[in-house]
């Protein structure tokens, strides 16, 4: 997980894309194959999705049902 700093900037940074996937999320579950999808153009590569997704697991924002899609929990 990127986060801001001298590094990498705000806009660079793994915190930048939560706002783009809690967006498209927000309208009820979706499969993770297409979230990444939606969301791809935001992306530099694959693992900053995986980075956002493990990071709004951890602050509990998201979750898996048992259909393997993503859904809100705020």
């Amino acid at each position: 997980m990127q986060l801001p700093n001298k590094l990498y900037s705000y806009k660079n940074s793994t915190l930048s894309l939560i706002p783009i996937v809690l967006d498209e999320i927000k309208n009820g579950p979706v499969a993770v194959k297409v979230l990444y999808e939606w969301v791809k153009p935001s992306l530099k590569d694959a693992t900053d999705f995986i980075s956002v997704m493990d990071c709004l697991y951890a602050l509990r924002a998201a979750d898996l049902n048992d259909e393997g899609e993503v859904f809100i929990c705020l």
